[in-house]
């Protein structure tokens, strides 16, 4: 008789906790009262009143009439995550850090990750001054717009950005499209049309200009989405970004140590660069440190470090949202930093991502161009040691020393240590 009354109560207990936790319990009201047993009723004969059978149905009929509700304990933690299971990862970084190696980490999962390259080029081109620079706010709100767009599948706010606008949602000029895999995948790719110019086409396949509703219906398709931008400057700015629940972003930070990143720039934006070249070449020293390229270089030191001691605070809208991550360690360690990010991402690391970064970071000097994302990353990370004089490295140490000991970088008080390949100039323990 026990075992008999259990079994109703436990699917009771169950329905209650379910029906409460998707506020729908009232529709099961309505329906209890109706199976309430009824008053006793006296017997005919004026003796004891007659019992009514109050008995609970045979076991079979309760477990067909819950049958639906058991389905549904079975399936509960299955039905809510299907937003939460989709990701969205958005890298940031600046110009020369090495931010195209590691969003092609995510370009390699090209199963289930949708991945785009640097879609707010076109904000920014939109948004440039005729001084050369942005609105920050402007572009802050702009940038925001469209990475939200895109997160949720959505290109119609990018294409307000994109010269000349697109025809019918279709484009031939969209930024790098050849660096996205899920822009040239097939279901993306289009008919090849005779006389029409791309400059950005596709590399493994040709494709026709990009119809940006097929894009979209292949990224709604696929269960995470990444972005790799160097065009946000604070991590505050995001915030909305964040708390949207329909997002579930993540936020990777990658860093670079700034005597590298000036080497770097230095090579690949000469002609910005020309002042910072002449010294160099002349192995002197801008005098001043009111010099416009000077206060350019502090800027960029701070502005990198400001967005980071944001992420690195804790905020409660970023807990568990922001990582850091330093060039040099994926540099040393490709495989497990890759690994590390996508587990924080909460993506599966796949084995051909794994057989991707090895084989592109044992490429040869002569394969590895500037704008190559196959190197040599180990020689990578030390390059700019010999190739930056020590009197140029004391002027970045002086303008950038705080961001310098905020990411673990250490300083060099001269030119032998400078060169010496067996010092260390990264804290291991940071």
């Amino acid at each position: 008789m026990r075992i008999k009354y259990s079994l109703p109560v436990v699917f009771f207990v169950a329905l209650v906790i379910i029906e409460k936790e998707n506020n729908i319990i009232s529709r099961v009201s309505g329906k209890l009262a109706l199976k309430q047993t009824p008053p006793i009723q006296p017997s005919r004969s004026g003796g004891a009143p007659a019992q009514r059978d109050v008995s609970v149905p045979p076991v079979g009929e309760l477990t067909s009439a819950f049958a639906p509700m058991k389905r549904r304990l079975e399936n509960y933690s299955d039905e809510r995550p299907a937003a939460s299971r989709r990701k969205g990862v958005l890298l940031l970084a600046t110009t020369r850090t090495g931010s195209s190696f590691v969003g092609e980490f995510f370009n390699q999962q090209v199963d289930d990750v949708f991945y785009l390259y640097e879609p707010l080029w076109h904000v920014e081109k939109t948004l440039t001054l005729e001084t050369g620079g942005t609105n920050a706010t402007a572009a802050a709100g702009a940038y925001r717009d469209v990475l939200r767009g895109l997160f949720l599948c959505d290109f119609s706010p990018l294409e307000s950005f994109i010269d000349p606008l697109p025809v019918d949602h279709v484009t031939a000029s969209l930024f790098r499209r050849e660096s996205s895999s899920s822009l040239c995948g097939e279901a993306v790719c289009g008919p090849f049309v005779k006389g029409v110019f791309e400059r950005y086409r596709c590399r493994n396949r040709r494709c026709g200009p990009l119809n940006l509703t097929a894009a979209s219906q292949a990224c709604l398709r696929k269960e995470h989405r990444a972005i790799k931008s160097v065009r946000v400057r604070q991590l505050e700015t995001l915030r909305p970004l964040a708390e949207d629940p329909r997002l579930d972003l993540r936020f990777i930070q990658l860093v670079r140590d700034p005597r590298a990143v000036l080497a770097s720039r230095m090579v690949a934006f000469a002609s910005k660069y020309g002042n910072w070249k002449r010294w160099a070449e002349n192995r002197d020293a801008p005098v001043d440190d009111d010099d416009d390229e000077v206060k350019k270089l502090k800027s960029n030191c701070d502005g990198i470090r400001t967005s980071a001691q944001v992420g690195l605070g804790r905020p409660a809208w970023l807990r568990g949202r922001y990582m850091l991550v330093r060039y040099e360690d994926v540099a040393r360690s490709p495989v497990r930093k890759a690994a590390q990010m996508f587990r924080f991402a909460g993506i599966p690391f796949a084995p051909r991502v794994k057989a991707w970064i090895l084989e592109s970071t044992r490429a040869s000097q002569e394969s590895a161009g500037i704008y190559s994302t196959r190197k040599n990353s180990s020689q990578q990370a030390e390059k700019w040691r010999f190739t930056l004089p020590f009197e140029i490295v004391r002027v970045v140490q002086k303008v950038c020393g705080p961001t310098l000991k905020l990411f673990g970088y250490k300083l060099v008080t001269s030119e032998e240590m400078l060169t010496d390949k067996s010092v260390s100039l990264i804290e291991d323990f940071w």
